[in-house]
């Protein structure tokens, strides 16, 4: 009786501690709108993508601040995804607003 119940106590443990990572997001969408990214700030797990929608009536670009990826002029619902295979703080800026600035972080 111990022994399966020891087994069943085991797999509930290794279940529990698999959460967490399960749990972190895969993908991320951001908005571009009001000359801002909204959200400013998301995070995603390794492997995961980030699709960034153009809502304003202004082009933006996404560009990141250590030459990894850049989108290109996005016009009004024109979209740009890109995947993050390593874990970081990836800081981008709209090169047309560079005041426009934001982070994806990669776990």
């Amino acid at each position: 009786m111990k022994t399966p119940l020891m087994a069943a106590l085991a797999v509930c443990a290794l279940l529990a501690a698999a959460l967490p990572a399960a749990a972190q997001n895969a993908t991320a969408t951001i908005e571009i709108k009001d000359f801002d990214f909204h959200p400013k700030n998301v995070t995603i797990a390794a492997g995961g993508s980030v699709t960034w929608k153009n809502r304003d009536g202004e082009p933006h670009t996404v560009t990141s601040t250590d030459g990894l990826f850049r989108s290109g002029a996005l016009d009004q619902d024109e979209s740009f995804t890109h995947q993050f295979d390593r874990p970081g703080i990836y800081t981008y800026l709209c090169s047309v607003h560079p005041k426009m600035r934001a982070t994806v972080t990669v776990k």
